[in-house]
């Protein structure tokens, strides 16, 4: 509210408040002057009030929502910015490139994985036996009776643990004992309830000869215990056994059908016997979805940049950073990186691996000629991308000036942070000083009230007196 509008809508108040009165001479003077009982004091000092704060607040308003819109144009900006750095950064990691694939010609075999430092190559695979865990079983026994008292020492290797058992242990409790025991090697106690009665079951929890275990019944022990022990040591027809198998006719063993370290890089997982053909070669799956991420990520970057320079003749309306600083650098700086091509690299550009840019920014790209460069040369596509002169290795440290803690964007966003904790202060004093001039307002305003009461009564009293003296026939 303007002070000019204010001011007629006091002076619109008073009048209002003024109050007809009879006709008279002196009941019209006060009535022109605007005196009267029934003053709107509340109305009138919020009519002042907010006159006088509506300039200092629209200000303190504007500012504030400009500094939180810039704040939120630049978060934008930072995200994408951040999307683009995390999708490059992945094309300058040496393992993208890198990446190899393990096949087995008869899949029934198994299966293969890899790691970074494996390499390409073709070997005969014959496997002739498959790494088992060891399994022995007990004597039948009644169910619930007791075994005999004593100590049980189970080993595997140079590990080993004590099971005390009670005589009235059954062997669901020496089951039991054996699974709880802290130290426990590595073996599972399984009571198997047959047609003969309950016997106790200890198997492995790995496979491989080394992991077979051994029991024995601590000197003192019970003849029971001591008969338990020694039918779970005495070896059957589920013992532990290392997988055996050539690779080119290469003898190895293994512990585990998870057979590794006979390849570098490559594991050979086991699943029954037999021969077939082990095949490594390079991967490039993993590069094509780096390359492609690295594509849709710049695209988002393109759609947020612009958005946030977007100008609407229709409504006349525009992007948060239109013509902003930080966001023309930031530009500026991208499309100097990609443009230019990189030295010394047969592959030279990003046009000749298969990526092309459309009149509205964004790139596409032709897969195909991505897979025929990554299958011709796939160490050119990698310097492309990720040598010392490379898109991404450019690329990102030229966005690192941009969302580092210390980047340019940090800093901006760091100072209208404190602009807005000042705005807040000039709101909290603003609010006061207007809080402090309504109480001022209020009790003037009420102290005219109370004295144009005052006055009114004085006016009846004298029009009436007035009236007396005009008609002495009235006396």
């Amino acid at each position: 509210m303007t002070t000019t509008s204010a001011t007629s809508s006091v002076t619109s108040l008073l009048n209002s408040s003024s109050g007809s009165g009879s006709k008279g001479t002196g009941n019209s003077i006060l009535s022109a002057a605007g005196v009267g009982s029934g003053l709107d004091v509340t109305s009138i000092v919020t009519a002042l009030v907010n006159a006088k704060q509506a300039a200092p607040q629209a200000q303190i308003t504007n500012k504030t929502n400009q500094t939180n819109s810039l704040l939120t144009g630049l978060s934008t900006l930072k995200s994408a910015l951040t999307t683009l750095q995390t999708a490059a950064a992945a094309l300058t990691d040496a393992s993208t490139f890198n990446s190899y694939a393990g096949t087995l010609a008869d899949a029934s075999i198994g299966s293969v994985s890899t790691r970074s430092n494996a390499l390409p190559g073709s070997y005969a695979l014959d496997v002739t036996q498959l790494a088992t865990a060891q399994k022995r079983s007990s004597a039948a026994y009644a169910s619930g009776a007791a075994i005999g008292s004593g100590t049980l020492n189970i080993g595997i290797g140079t590990a080993s643990v004590s099971v005390a058992v009670s005589a009235t242990a059954s062997l669901t409790d020496i089951a039991t004992a054996i699974n709880g025991a802290s130290g426990n090697p590595g073996v599972t106690a399984t009571v198997v309830n047959g047609a003969s009665g309950s016997q106790l079951l200890l198997s492995s929890n790995k496979t491989g000869v080394a992991n077979g275990f051994t029991i024995s019944a601590v000197s003192g022990s019970s003849a029971g215990l001591g008969s338990l022990a020694t039918s779970l040591n005495t070896a059957g027809s589920n013992e532990a056994k290392d997988a055996q198998l050539t690779l080119d006719g290469i003898s190895i063993s293994s512990a585990s059908n998870a057979v590794s370290g006979a390849i570098d890089g490559v594991t050979v997982n086991l699943t029954t016997t037999g021969t077939t053909q082990l095949v490594v070669k390079q991967d490039t799956s993993v590069a094509q979805a780096a390359v492609a991420g690295f594509v849709t990520a710049y695209n988002s970057y393109v759609s947020a940049v612009g958005s946030l320079a977007s100008y609407d003749s229709t409504t006349r309306t525009s992007g948060v950073l239109l013509g902003d600083s930080t966001l023309n650098s930031v530009q500026r700086q991208i499309s100097s990186v990609l443009s230019s091509a990189v030295p010394g690299n047969s592959i030279g550009s990003l046009v000749s691996l298969g990526m092309t840019r459309a009149a509205d920014g964004t790139i596409s790209l032709d897969s195909t000629k991505l897979t025929s460069a990554l299958g011709a040369n796939p160490a050119a596509v990698q310097d492309l991308f990720g040598g010392s002169k490379g898109y991404a290795t450019r690329l990102n440290a030229a966005i690192d000036g941009f969302t580092s803690s210390s980047g340019i964007i940090a800093t901006r966003q760091k100072s209208l942070t404190a602009s807005l904790s000042k705005l807040s202060d000039q709101q909290t004093a603003l609010n006061s000083r207007m809080s402090v001039y309504q109480q001022q307002l209020q009790a003037e305003y009420t102290n005219l009230d109370t004295l144009m009461s005052s006055l009114n009564t004085t006016s009846s009293f004298l029009s009436t007196t007035l009236a007396q003296l005009t008609n002495p026939s009235k006396n």
